[in-house]
């Protein structure tokens, strides 16, 4: 059984816990356009995570990167892990873990935001942290440098998120359940550290205008379902213009937003990843036709269509279910 943690701390009040914990985190998209550093929506792709206290680490992984992922070295979740409780002087306790990765890396799809909030459930769980969802996610923050995959992945949903100081302030709603996407994936992955690159320091007045004018439409056009507004609301001027040279998918997939039931287009996160937001189930055959037709044989790139869900990261534990199921 599986519950959501939103909201939810773990049992024992500070107790450590020797409770084997299964955990699901999904994919999200970030920036949507205009968005940038404070907006994203969870996708029904995920990393999957079984883990239980042992005499030493271990990882066993399957799915996507999954002789990356399995690494011990190097290991985003077991550095992060291991960081947090020692910072919080609490024992590191060895974990066996046994990870299923949906989430392709380096394509601008959460998984790093995934992994840093798998990392804190453990350590919140293992080491008896009993953090609630407001410190996880400025713990988040602080790891990931800016808050929308971090709040979208945790509580799901379409996200807003802006921070003041350390903390985090999230609201979420439900996406249009009609709504579909498709994620288009090129051959090699992009490091966030190179797409910040080439942003400039500063924008012309105009770009910033034009790109506050679109955010304040891009949440109330997810709320609403508002189809007419979504190719407005996804315009931005203040990243994809510069990212576009390295981000090969972006610049033919930008001028099929209006056609094919295609309702907008937008870099995911820092790329090179592009999402498409797609009117309906009935749209989707077309819209990905329509896709590898501008693709064509020069840009190898694989489609991934994808449904937004409400739910973010879920968790189950014997003791766990207890806590959830006692309130």
């Amino acid at each position: 059984m599986s519950s959501s943690l939103q909201d939810r701390g773990w049992p024992g009040q500070g107790a450590p816990s020797q409770t084997a914990l299964r955990l699901r985190l999904p994919a999200t998209s970030a920036n949507l356009g205009p968005a940038f550093d404070a907006a994203a929506i969870a996708l029904d792709f995920s990393l999957e995570v079984e883990v239980q206290p042992a005499a030493e680490f271990s990882i066993q992984a399957a799915g996507r990167d999954a002789e990356r992922c399995g690494r011990l070295e190097d290991n985003l979740i077991l550095e992060a892990y291991k960081r947090i409780l020692t910072a919080n002087e609490r024992p590191v306790t060895p974990l066996a873990i046994r990870m299923t990765n949906g989430i392709p890396l380096g394509m601008g799809c959460g998984s790093s935001a995934a992994g840093r909030l798998a990392a804190i459930a453990l350590a919140n769980h293992f080491g008896g942290l009993g953090w609630d969802t407001e410190r996880i996610l400025e713990e988040a923050y602080v790891l990931e440098g800016h808050p929308d995959n971090i709040a979208a992945c945790w509580l799901g949903g379409f996200v807003a998120a802006a921070c003041v100081g350390r903390t985090v302030h999230a609201a979420q709603v439900a996406p249009p359940a009609e709504w579909r996407a498709i994620v288009a994936l090129p051959a090699d992955p992009l490091p966030t550290s190179k797409a910040r690159a080439v942003l400039p320091r500063s924008f012309a007045l105009a770009d910033v205008v034009s790109n506050l004018q679109s955010a304040s439409l891009l949440g109330l056009a997810f709320a609403q379902a508002r189809t007419d507004l979504l190719a407005a609301a996804m315009h931005d001027r203040i990243h994809q213009p510069y990212r576009a040279p390295i981000c090969p998918l972006l610049p033919p997939l930008l001028p099929l937003v209006g056609q094919h039931g295609i309702l907008g287009a937008a870099l995911s996160g820092a790329g090179p990843a592009v999402l498409v937001v797609v009117d309906s189930e009935a749209s989707l055959a077309g819209a990905e036709a329509a896709i590898r037709r501008v693709l064509g044989q020069s840009q190898a790139a694989e489609l991934l269509a994808c449904r937004f869900v409400s739910e973010g990261a879920c968790g189950s534990a014997a003791s766990f279910r207890a806590a959830v199921h006692g309130r």
